[in-house]
């Protein structure tokens, strides 16, 4: 698996594979052909389908801006490979000079059809949830030291940042209100959902907050603020909503909540290398399921767990999102998407309070759950994958 500091991206929102991937690949295209007088970029599949509601028009112009940039929308023709495919081409003196074909796989990463084009290789030897649990009951290490044996401590000056990104999302979106870009007319919620709270008690209120803080992040990726991949933009308010509510709440200490997210992004990086996390290609349970997953062992290790309970909850976190589909209204990573986040992450903590109860055996393995999401993915229709023509899409 690689580093986990490609499960946790910094960047502007609102989609990772259609916007911060289609952005990256124009940087990179444009570096290689800084002299061309123009440039073509075709979308196909996924990315055309529902490419203007995530700004990936506007993501790939102002990269290339100020020569002119021509898109072609082909959201008919579905590459082989992966829905997310690109075409780039340069122009000059009215003919095409260089041409990259580019797929855009989720969470920001791009590949071509022969490998990754990921900025660090592989990492960790272990590539799956149980040669990790064998390690830890051979070593009795937990899965936070698995990542800081792996990428040494220098690790954590990385996910100091990560958390502390979090909270400025967090915090900036419980502050901001007004209608949410795209058309739909949608009012920002997480600032009245947290002041409504206040008036609430014991559950209800803790219930309340966790909405807001999911709801924050969430609203800031919709309007393209700058957020964490955890593991992707659409599934970004997961994450921070439960781990923020965790430091208020309970009084959890930012060093522990570090550890929690090295956890947190373990898991994601167990379902990135054994399945997927894009939308495209297996629905919302990649987006959304897998966030929830991380979430649910992040809890679980704070409240104390062992490494069989912290598997059982990110288990129980991903295997009851399977078959969730993704189908944006008009494109936007907007509905059902936002309030999607703030489910989830109530989710998450029923998994590991169920987890914690137990004493983490169970019959359903992790690994095979990450299985059986990717095979649900793959038999789920093309309109049920972020191309915005089935589902609450299509009667919306």
């Amino acid at each position: 698996m690689e580093s986990i500091r490609e499960i946790y991206k910094i960047g502007n929102g609102p989609s990772s594979s259609h916007t911060m991937g289609p952005q990256k690949a124009a940087f990179m295209f444009k570096e290689k052909n800084p002299d061309a007088g123009s440039y073509r970029v075709t979308l196909y599949g996924s990315l055309a389908a529902t490419g203007k509601g995530h700004l990936t028009d506007v993501a790939i112009i102002g990269v290339f801006s100020p020569k002119p940039v021509e898109i072609i929308w082909k959201p008919e023709v579905v590459l082989s490979f992966h829905p997310n495919g690109m075409l780039f081409e340069s122009v000059k003196n009215g003919r095409v000079v260089d041409d990259w074909n580019i797929f855009s796989i989720g969470g920001g990463d791009l590949s071509n059809e022969d490998s990754p084009l990921a900025e660090e290789k592989d990492v960790y030897k272990m590539n799956t949830m149980k040669e990790i649990l064998d390690w830890s009951h051979k070593t009795g290490k937990s899965f936070w030291e698995y990542v800081e044996d792996t990428e040494e401590k220098e690790i954590w000056n990385f996910l100091e940042v990560v958390w502390k990104t979090m909270q400025e999302g967090v915090e900036r979106g419980l502050e901001a209100e007004g209608l949410l870009p795209g058309g739909l007319s949608l009012q920002r919620k997480a600032s009245s959902y947290f002041t409504k709270g206040k008036s609430y008690r014991d559950s209800l209120a803790s219930r309340a907050a966790i909405y807001s803080y999911a709801l924050a992040t969430s609203e800031e990726n919709a309007c393209g603020g700058v957020i964490v991949t955890a593991p992707t933009c659409g599934s970004s308010g997961v994450l921070p909503g439960v781990l923020y509510h965790l430091k208020k709440k309970h009084e959890f200490r930012d060093s522990k909540i570090v550890k929690a997210l090295a956890t947190a992004a373990l898991i994601g990086n167990i379902v990135k290398k054994n399945a997927s996390v894009s939308g495209a290609q297996v629905g919302c349970q990649g987006e959304v399921g897998v966030a929830c997953s991380m979430a649910a062992a992040a809890a679980a290790q704070l409240f104390g767990g062992s490494t069989a309970q912290i598997e059982y909850a990110a288990e129980m976190g991903l295997e009851h999102h399977l078959g969730l589909t993704c189908d944006p209204v008009c494109g936007l990573v907007q509905v059902p998407c936002i309030e999607r986040n703030a489910f989830a992450a109530v989710r998450a903590l029923d998994a590991c309070s169920f987890a914690m109860l137990s004493d983490g055996n169970h019959l359903v393995g992790f690994d095979k759950v990450v299985r059986t999401m990717k095979q649900t993915g793959h038999d789920l229709p093309s309109l049920y994958k972020e191309t915005s023509t089935g589902g609450l899409a299509r009667f919306i």
